[in-house]
C-alpha cells in the first residue's frame, strides 16, 4: 500500500478509536437511576413523577438517566421508603401512613385540619417539613413532598347530618376509619381495588376518600352522593425522597438541578391533585348524583366531633418526646392562611 494512505488510514483508524474512547468515557460518566412509584402508570401522580424525571434528564443534558418503575413494580407501597434506604431504589414515591407509626412527625399533616384541597395540602406539607426537619427521614434526601385534597365522604343515600351518617358502614382506613368512628359511623377496612364492588353490592354504604376517586375508580357508578365536609377534610401527605449515598455521589451542580426542579414540582402536584378532583366531581355530576354541602351548624358539630383524633395525636407524640401540639398548631394556621 501507498505509504501516504497506510498514514492516512493509520489517522483515520486513531481517531475513530478515540471517538470510541470518549464516547465509552462520556457513558461512564453517565448516573442511571431507578425510580420506584407505587402509582400505576395512568395515574395523574405517576405521570407528574415521570416528567419530574425527563426534566431531570433534560436539564442534564442526558447526564442524569432515570428509569420509572411504576405501580408498585420495583417496590410495594409499604416497602418503598425501606427500598431507598437499602438502595433497591434510588428515588421512591409513596405515603407516609403505609409505614404508621414510623413517622410520628409527618403524620401530623394527616390530621382532619379542614384542607380544602390538593394545592393547599402539598404547599403545607412542603413548609411543614421544611420548618420543622424531622430526623426520622435522616436517612434519605426528601427531595420534595405531595398530598392529596380532602376526603370527603360519598355514600349511596344522602348525608346532611351527622344523625344520618349514624351507624352506616363506611369504607375506611387508617386515619379515616378514625374519622368514621368519630362521626358515628361504622369504619369498614378494605383497599380501594374491592370498593366498587363492595358499594354495588350494598356490604358498605359509603366511601371516605379524595373525590377523585369517583372518576379514577370509577366508584360514581355505585354511589348517590358526596358530602361536601372538607372542614374536617384530611389528606394523606407522600413523599419523593432519594438514596443519601446516591445523592451524597451527585455533583453540586446535579444536585442543585435535582432541588431546583422539586422546589417548582410541588405546585404540578398540587395542580395535577386538583384537576384530578374536579373531573372525579365532573363525573360523578354528570351520572346525576349530587354534592351536598353542610349547614354551618353540622360543620361545627363535624369538626368538635374529629377534635379528640387530633388531641390524641398530640398526647402521643408528646409522649414521644416531640411537640406536637407546636405541629398542630402551625400546621392549622398554615391551612387557614392557605385557605
Amino acid at each position: 500500500m501507498n505509504p501516504f494512505r497506510l498514514f492516512v488510514l493509520s489517522l483515520m483508524l486513531s481517531f475513530l478509536a478515540s471517538l470510541g474512547m470518549l464516547s465509552a468515557a462520556n457513558a461512564a460518566k453517565s448516573i442511571h437511576l431507578t425510580y420506584s412509584i407505587f402509582f400505576p402508570s395512568t395515574h395523574g401522580q405517576c405521570l407528574a413523577g415521570m416528567a419530574w424525571a425527563e426534566e431531570i434528564e433534560r436539564l442534564t443534558g442526558s447526564k442524569v438517566k432515570i428509569t420509572v418503575f411504576p405501580g408498585g413494580t420495583l417496590t410495594k407501597a409499604n416497602q418503598c421508603y425501606d427500598g431507598v434506604v437499602k438502595g433497591i431504589s434510588d428515588i421512591g414515591m409513596s405515603c407516609f401512613a403505609y409505614t404508621r407509626g414510623r413517622f410520628l412527625v409527618m403524620e401530623a399533616l394527616d390530621l382532619p385540619l379542614g384542607y380544602p384541597d390538593g394545592m393547599t395540602a402539598t404547599r403545607v406539607a412542603n413548609t411543614f417539613y421544611n420548618q420543622f426537619k424531622p430526623n426520622e427521614m435522616d436517612d434519605v434526601k426528601v427531595l420534595y413532598l405531595h398530598a392529596h385534597g380532602p376526603g370527603l365522604l360519598h355514600t349511596r343515600k344522602p348525608v346532611s347530618t351527622l344523625a344520618d351518617l349514624s351507624s352506616l358502614k363506611i369504607r375506611s382506613t387508617g386515619l379515616s376509619a378514625k374519622v368514621v368512628e368519630a362521626l358515628g359511623g361504622v369504619p369498614v377496612a378494605m383497599p380501594q381495588g374491592a370498593t366498587y364492588e363492595s358499594l354495588q353490592k350494598g356490604v358498605v354504604e359509603g366511601t371516605f376518600g379524595p373525590i377523585e376517586v369517583l372518576k379514577g375508580w370509577r366508584q360514581a357508578e355505585v354511589i348517590k352522593y358526596t358530602t361536601d365536609c372538607h372542614n374536617v377534610g384530611y389528606t394523606t401527605a407522600m413523599f419523593v425522597v432519594m438514596n443519601r449515598s446516591k445523592w451524597d455521589s451527585l455533583d453540586p451542580e446535579i444536585q442543585n438541578i435535582f432541588d431546583t426542579t422539586s422546589r417548582k414540582w410541588i405546585d404540578v402536584h398540587g395542580k395535577r391533585w386538583d384537576q384530578n378532583d374536579q373531573e372525579g366531581r365532573d363525573y360523578s355530576v354528570s351520572l346525576g348524583n349530587a354534592v351536598l354541602p353542610l349547614s354551618k351548624e353540622e360543620s361545627h358539630a363535624w369538626k368538635e366531633k374529629v377534635r379528640p383524633i387530633i388531641d390524641d395525636y398530640i398526647v402521643a407524640a408528646t409522649d414521644k418526646g416531640l411537640d406536637g401540639r407546636m405541629y398542630v398548631e402551625m400546621l392549622t394556621k398554615a391551612v387557614g392562611g392557605q385557605n
